[in-house]
């Protein structure tokens, strides 16, 4: 099979329970929940893209055109029902290399959503596309998500790194490589 190059379309994933899609203006009630939760948001960077402008409208008319070079983003859905994002950033093509991260609304804590869009993504960058090296950044405070990434065979490279995450005092943060 032909490897895709990452960026050179919107990826489609689907899995047993969940689809990982292209986020649409009728995605906006769900999108602006996640948007709007500071329980969610109190383990994330404060620059995600949707948190850039005022409406989720705008966020979402504006997503796939300024911010697809650099990062993709896409809503994670359970049921047809909106669960959170997922995000494919830090694409570095000389070492294949990429980065991910999701967040979801409160309400899909804990049903295995996380491990499962990680998973997801793990097996769509590795059998799809030619990405061999896969990296995430977590709060050291958030311990689920660590679970999440172990589950899924993410190794531990540095606990506690001091990042900017957009608060007034670096983040400590955990450094994660997937491994075969």
């Amino acid at each position: 099979m032909k490897m895709k190059k990452l960026f050179s379309e919107i990826p489609y994933i689907k899995t047993e329970r969940l689809v990982l899609r292209k986020i649409e203006e009728t995605d906006a009630e769900g999108l602006a929940e996640l948007a709007h939760s500071p329980t969610v948001y109190r383990y994330l960077p404060t620059f995600l893209f949707e948190q850039k402008y005022d409406t989720v409208h705008c966020v979402i008319r504006r997503l796939y055109n300024e911010c697809f070079k650099e990062s993709i983003i896409l809503g994670v859905f359970m049921d047809d029902r909106f669960c959170g994002l997922a995000e494919i950033y830090g694409y570095r093509e000389k070492t294949h290399k990429a980065s991910i991260g999701c967040r979801f609304l409160e309400r899909c804590w804990g049903k295995g959503i996380a491990s499962e869009t990680v998973g997801a993504l793990v097996r769509y960058l590795t059998q799809e596309t030619d990405i061999k090296v896969i990296t995430a950044s977590t709060m050291v405070e958030n311990r689920a998500i660590s679970r999440v990434m172990e589950k899924n065979n993410f190794c531990l490279v540095v606990s506690g790194a001091d990042e900017d995450w957009g608060y007034a005092r670096p983040t400590p943060a955990n450094k994660w490589v997937w491994l075969l």
